[in-house]
Formats: C-alpha cells, sequence, structure tokens
C-alpha cells in the first residue's frame, strides 16, 4: 500500500511512480531486454528460455506439467513449444499411455544448447552489479509476492 499522508491529494495515490504494480511491470520489462543480446546467440526468446531451463532440469513433462511449471496456459505454450520444435529443439509426441495428454522431450540438440547457455545467469548477475545476497533476498521477495498472489 503506498505511503498517504492525511495532508496528501487523493490523486497522488494514482502517481504511476507511487504504484507497485508499475515497478514490477517496468522492471519485468527491462529485464526481457537485458536477456535479449545474451539470448540472441541461441535463437531464443525469453518466454523460449525460460521453457528451456525447465526442460534442462526435467528432460521429459507434459505440457500441462511445464504450463504449470511456468504458470502459463497452454494457448500461450503451444505456440512456444511449437517454434521450439521446429528449431529442432524439442520433440512433442502424444503420451502412449494417456493419447489427451502430450509429452514434451529434449532433442540432442536442445540438451547441448544448456551447454550455451550456462554463462548466462552469471552475466546477468554481472549486469545488475548486486551482491549474491542482495539477489537472493530480491527472487525470495519477489517469490513471496508472487505465491500470495497466485495461492494454490
Amino acid at each position: 500500500m503506498p505511503d498517504a499522508s492525511p495532508t496528501s491529494p487523493p490523486d497522488d495515490l494514482l502517481s504511476l511512480d507511487r504504484q507497485l504494480c508499475f515497478a514490477l511491470y517496468s522492471a519485468s520489462l527491462a529485464m526481457t531486454k537485458l536477456y535479449k543480446p545474451l539470448l540472441a546467440p541461441l535463437g531464443l526468446t525469453y518466454p523460449q528460455y525460460l521453457v528451456m531451463m525447465v526442460l534442462w532440469e526435467h528432460a521429459d513433462l507434459t505440457v500441462n506439467d511445464l504450463g504449470k511449471r511456468l504458470q502459463l496456459d497452454s494457448g500461450t505454450l503451444t505456440p512456444l513449444l511449437k517454434r521450439l520444435e521446429a528449431a529442432g529443439l524439442v520433440k512433442r509426441q502424444r503420451d502412449q499411455e494417456d493419447e489427451r495428454r502430450v509429452r514434451i522431450t529434449l532433442t540432442a540438440t536442445g540438451q547441448t544448447l544448456k551447454e550455451q547457455a550456462q554463462g548466462i545467469p552469471l552475466a546477468v548477475g554481472c549486469q545488475l552489479d548486486m551482491k549474491s545476497q542482495e539477489l537472493v533476498s530480491l527472487r525470495t521477495t519477489l517469490s513471496h509476492l508472487r505465491d500470495r498472489l497466485n495461492p494454490t
């Protein structure tokens, strides 16, 4: 909640720079912009990079499980996965036990891309010029905020 003194005019509460939502939104845009030149050599967009990171952790997931992990619906995720499949990084196939489910697996090329991506987190950390403890604290705070906004 923004600070408001009894003498503040009511319109001051609507000042853009006082809004948490705008601080988060503009920081998110800036972070995506920071990643763009780092991901260009890999041929990935930021959302594709997020998908690949989950798949590097869990090489075989259903679209539903991947969507839950990334907090994306299938309408957003499916076009991303189609582009990654066209690039030869993932394979989509129907689950043999339940054909309603689609499984996503990494290809050898997709797995190899992980090696090229290893330096990205460090490069981002260097560009942010924040101490490790500051980054951990910020991530923890943002994770708590996300969890409060998305109770499950």
